[in-house]
């Protein structure tokens, strides 16, 4: 049986140590970051690393992030070859964002998918870094939500997805970010963000100077090993058909409406997600708000969870209007794109 860990009021260190004990002796513990909730095993434990991807039905070639709680213990995971990581750490570290840098003996093939590297994040929660600090070992932690689904935010959607599959659940209250870290690769000389986060790609730029996208950020990968969680395959899906229905604002308006009225005359349930300047265009009883077109942090705090929510509606179809944004809404057009496979349509 799972073991649910209150902590939205404040740490209990003799639970949070029971915890850390399961997490050390290779049990999986699902806990709170800013970014989304992680289930965490032993990142030094082959073993501990297998429930992972037992308990979310994770393909094998999809790498692990490994968290840790101090700049020692990045000398556990990584080699550290370039100064710019010392550089990033000192910005951004506690934080959203994960390095990829070659990896060491003692880190398991199955967490980096049998590649040569691994990435490497410090969370910028106060239970998650006690939580690693307590079981004293590096923890490899991806999304605790079922494979392929939206992630979680909150402690009830681990619940939902993961009860009496792990070990314990600390609930920590919602996430503050709600999107999963930035990934920027630097195994390779050349500094390249693997995947869009919570760091923008201008607060990089101006730590690190020259930065690329990797053109699977939009695109995605076919065939390819992914160097990075969340590049290949689809991921963050309801379980309705979400179609991305894209363009300039009057365009996409009309066109929702014509698909909405065509899918409910096949006796479809039709759920709109749209934002707060555009919900009056919209007559639905399914509408949820995604939040304001002019706030990207917002509207990604908001975005698993409304996915969820729709999951609950029973509908069949969500259509989600999107426009031309700037590079702050990338990480969520990235998540968005992934969510609905691609399914897009553009209206001019």
């Amino acid at each position: 049986m799972t073991i649910i860990i209150d902590a939205k009021e404040g740490i209990d260190y003799e639970k949070l140590e029971k915890a850390a004990s399961i997490l050390r002796e290779g049990g999986l513990v699902a806990f709170p970051t800013e970014t989304v909730y992680g289930l965490g095993a032993n990142a030094l434990l082959k073993d501990a690393v297998d429930k992972i991807f037992w308990a979310k039905g994770r393909p094998q070639d999809n790498p692990l992030i490994v968290h840790i709680s101090s700049k020692e213990m990045l000398g556990m995971c990584a080699e550290i070859t370039d100064e710019r990581v010392y550089m990033l750490i000192e910005r951004f570290w506690p934080g959203p964002l994960t390095i990829v840098l070659p990896k060491k003996n003692s880190i398991p093939d199955n967490v980096t998918a049998g590649l040569s590297t691994v990435g490497v994040r410090m969370p910028a929660n106060k239970i998650a870094l006690e939580l690693i600090r307590l079981s004293d070992v590096p923890v490899a932690a991806p999304s605790a939500n079922v494979s392929g689904k939206p992630s979680p935010t909150e402690a009830k959607h681990v619940i939902e997805d993961l009860m009496n599959k792990v070990d314990v659940i600390i609930d920590g209250g919602k996430c503050s970010f709600g999107l999963e870290s930035t990934v920027v690769d630097l195994s390779g000389g050349e500094a390249v963000i693997l995947r869009p986060g919570a760091i923008s790609y201008y607060a990089l730029k101006e730590v690190l100077g020259n930065i690329e996208y990797s053109k699977a950020v939009v695109e995605g990968l076919t065939g390819t090993v992914p160097r990075s969680p969340g590049m290949k395959y689809k991921h963050y899906a309801p379980d309705a058909k979400l179609i991305i229905v894209k363009g300039r604002i009057d365009k996409r308006i009309d066109k929702i409406n014509e698909m909405k009225k065509k899918l409910e005359f096949k006796a479809h349930r039709v759920g709109i997600l749209c934002f707060y300047e555009t919900a009056h265009n919209f007559d639905s009883q399914y509408k949820l708000i995604l939040g304001s077109m002019f706030d990207a942090k917002e509207c990604g705090r908001n975005l698993f969870s409304l996915l969820r929510k729709f999951n609950q509606l029973g509908v069949d179809y969500i259509l989600c209007e999107w426009g031309e944004f700037n590079l702050e809404f990338l990480a969520l057009e990235n998540r968005l794109y992934k969510a609905a496979a691609n399914n897009i349509v553009e209206v001019l």
